[in-house]
């Protein structure tokens, strides 16, 4: 419930205290979303995750009134967290919902996400709930991947 609201939410980012979650309240986020849900793990410090954001936005923004959502998720170091990813944020002008993984073992919280997943970033899980679409992307996926995908998740 807690994520139907933060990503219903119109607050804007900057003006937001970004939450801590942990994986299992991630999970349950996943688990309870009503929603075509796009998740994106990046960091401050991830030249190619930076890169990936801002069409992600707009190409998410794009299909909106189909039930698609962004959650953005940080991984950033734990002394950067909050208020150097919030700095971040506002300057880079992230308009979607931020929360940081409070995790520090990689072989613990990996596995819960995605089975797949190495801990690389970017990382992008695509879910919907309503058709059990569900894929994993331990990768930066290009504007052209991310509109696919997302019509495919429909």
């Amino acid at each position: 419930m807690a994520l139907v609201l933060l990503l219903n939410s119109n607050v804007y980012v900057h003006a937001q205290t970004i939450p801590s979650w942990k994986v299992t309240r991630l999970q349950e986020a996943i688990a309870n979303t009503d929603s075509i849900l796009v998740i994106n793990f990046w960091a401050t410090f991830c030249k190619p995750c930076i890169e990936e954001i801002p069409y992600f936005q707009t190409t998410v923004e794009k299909y909106r009134d189909k039930g698609v959502k962004l959650l953005l998720v940080s991984m950033d170091l734990k002394d950067d967290y909050p208020e150097n990813v919030r700095k971040f944020i506002v300057k880079n002008n992230y308009h979607n919902p931020v929360v940081w993984l409070n995790e520090t073992n990689a072989d613990y919280f990996c596995p819960r996400v995605d089975k797949k997943w190495m801990g690389g970033i970017p990382s992008t899980l695509i879910v919907n709930p309503k058709t059990g679409y569900r894929k994993f992307f331990e990768k930066q996926l290009k504007q052209e991947e991310l509109e696919q995908e997302l019509k495919s998740a429909l």
